[in-house]
């Protein structure tokens, strides 16, 4: 199934639930909160939004799985990569962020873990830990692992993810989003040149953040 509607079909129902009380405040004569409603739709509206993106033409090039600020980058040892060490860019996404998560290298999907958890706001250390999370493993052609962890935020309720263990998946494509707030993290081998800093904006599927050897 494709998602590449313009809004993505999962904040529909919150869409219909915002623009019916909005009616219902208008219907009662109730204008300042329809005029309340009325904005609140069309921010849930902007939200769910799914732009079209366009990865670079670098094949070696890794793109941005998410929308938002680079608020780490480390070198750590991960028990997924057999406790070697590896290379997490953590990626914070704002309310007012795109939300929709795209594939940061082309490959199989290997294996995916959703685990429940806390809320603590995203941009936290320690949300990395404890908030639900859906970790995703996928293979490039080359045998190289990229692991990628949707955190869900401080308002986020639910993440959403489009694939399933055993596809190929190719750059830059749809994934899943995480509603309200969140933070993504990928892991990358080593040997991947970074090319993004701290502080940094990025595009999820347009944005290189890395580049293969």
């Amino acid at each position: 199934m494709k998602h590449d509607s313009i809004i993505a079909r999962e904040g529909l129902p919150f869409i219909a639930v915002a623009a019916f009380a909005d009616l219902v405040a208008f219907a009662v004569g109730l204008n300042g909160l329809g005029i309340l409603f009325f904005l609140i739709t069309l921010f849930i509206i902007w939200f769910f939004r799914n732009p079209e993106r366009r990865a670079p033409e670098n094949p070696r090039q890794v793109v941005s799985p998410a929308d938002g600020k680079v608020i780490r980058i480390e070198e750590i040892s991960d028990i997924d990569f057999a406790g070697n060490d590896v290379r997490k860019i953590s990626i914070f996404m704002n309310i007012f962020n795109v939300h929709v998560n795209r594939i940061p290298y082309p490959g199989q999907i290997v294996s995916m873990v959703y685990r429940k958890g806390r809320f603590l706001s995203a941009n936290l250390d320690k949300a990395s830990e404890v908030n639900e999370r859906n970790t995703v493993m996928i293979r490039t052609d080359a045998g190289e692992i990229i692991k990628l962890v949707q955190i869900a935020g401080l308002i986020a309720r639910r993440i959403v993810w489009w694939i399933r263990e055993g596809v190929q998946v190719g750059k830059g494509e749809r994934f899943g989003l995480i509603r309200f707030g969140s933070r993504v993290e990928i892991f990358l081998p080593l040997q991947v040149k970074i090319l993004v800093q701290v502080g940094e904006k990025v595009r999820a599927g347009e944005t290189p953040i890395g580049e293969m050897p």
